[in-house]
């Protein structure tokens, strides 16, 4: 990358069956970090069940979600579980945790902090194909996020490098395996859920079986879907898909650029999408727009895409909040950003607002 110093970045590595990947999480952490994990996941139950979030139709759901996955995803469970004994978390506890995004979108009046970011894909950029995500977030995951190597017997695709949240299992925000699949998520708000896989769950799946968009845009189509959020995909043949996950069906645009912020595009989907009051909602369309706008004609190499993670807003109306820092009366903040160059099996990370030029990198070890 040329223009900000790149630094070797720091990682886990989990490896063995799932519920093992999930306990080696907190043997890497100091117990500051690890007290850190239990409070930011133990202090948002508390808010949803003060504020009445965890009624007994949400806990229904939750219960028909747990079943859903014991069925499904037996080693996104089991690795959920592993975290939660590690952690000394409730494995009830950190599966609901898992799905208040969903319990919010439901529930009217509730506040629960809000998971954004920007995300987008090249497949013919002049480093090959790249994922690349600002990961938004008006909680308290702010010095948890980690990138974590990934390898056991339910991976059939050599390895998977996730950036994610302590606590919280596999590609919570983004990954890209060694088959050279790499996909990153964008939260958006949605009337309807139902039982289904949840987005944070399927992340993990997809980059655990899948080695091409293709094989993963199959896999999308033929499962049902919990519905809400989107994902951007790549691979090394320089495909790139756009896909948004309704409760009912999914919406897939396909091509050698794709992108999302934070609300439905697609026209079957577009009155699905439920927001909010706040900065990850307020500037989804902005954020959409300057990005749909730039990246036709940007240069998409790496050190490009560093410099467009870090564009900001400015007085005169250009530019955007891709960057996005707390403002008064609203803590969202840019958490992290990350960059996937798929052709290089090399991942670029910078922790906090990538406006600050500190990137690392750590390519894939194998």
């Amino acid at each position: 990358m040329s223009g900000p110093s790149v630094t070797p970045a720091d990682w886990l590595a989990l490896a063995g069956a799932a519920r093992d990947r999930g306990r080696q999480q907190a043997d890497h952490v100091s117990p500051t970090a690890a007290a850190q994990v239990r409070a930011a996941t133990q202090g948002r139950i508390e808010q949803a069940r003060a504020e009445g979030l965890l009624d007994p139709a949400a806990r229904d759901y939750l219960a028909a979600q747990h079943s859903f996955a014991a069925a499904h995803d037996p080693h996104g469970l089991a690795e959920l579980e592993g975290i939660a004994e590690g952690f000394g978390i409730v494995a009830e506890t950190l599966f609901a945790h898992q799905h208040l995004g969903m319990l919010r979108d439901v529930a009217r009046g509730a506040t629960i902090d809000r998971d954004g970011c920007s995300a987008w894909a090249t497949g013919d950029g002049p480093d090959g194909p790249l994922v690349v995500k600002n990961r938004d977030f008006s909680g308290t995951h702010q010095g948890i996020q980690r990138l974590m190597w990934h390898t056991g017997p339910d991976i059939a695709t050599g390895g998977v490098m996730c950036l994610g949240s302590l606590g919280s299992p596999g590609a919570y925000s983004s990954g890209m395996n060694a088959a050279g699949l790499a996909l990153a998520d964008t939260q958006i708000g949605a009337r309807h859920h139902r039982v289904g896989w949840p987005r944070y769950f399927l992340m993990t799946r997809l980059l655990a079986r899948c080695a091409t968009v293709a094989e993963a845009l199959d896999f999308l189509r033929a499962v049902p879907h919990a519905g809400g959020g989107a994902l951007i995909l790549a691979d090394t043949t320089g495909a790139t898909a756009a896909v948004e996950l309704g409760a009912d069906h999914v919406e897939i645009e396909s091509g050698a650029l794709s992108l999302r912020t934070n609300h439905f595009v697609s026209a079957a989907l577009a009155a699905q999408t439920l927001s909010a009051t706040g900065q990850i909602d307020e500037s989804s369309a902005a954020r959409y727009a300057y990005l749909a706008t730039t990246l036709p004609e940007a240069r998409r190499d790496i050190a490009g895409a560093a410099r467009l993670m870090a564009t900001h807003a400015d007085p005169d109306g250009g530019g955007a909040p891709v960057c996005q820092h707390a403002r008064e009366g609203d803590e969202t903040h840019t958490l992290s950003s990350v960059i996937y160059s798929i052709r290089e099996a090399c991942v670029y990370f910078h922790p906090g607002n990538p406006c600050a030029g500190r990137w690392q990198n750590v390519r894939l070890p194998v």
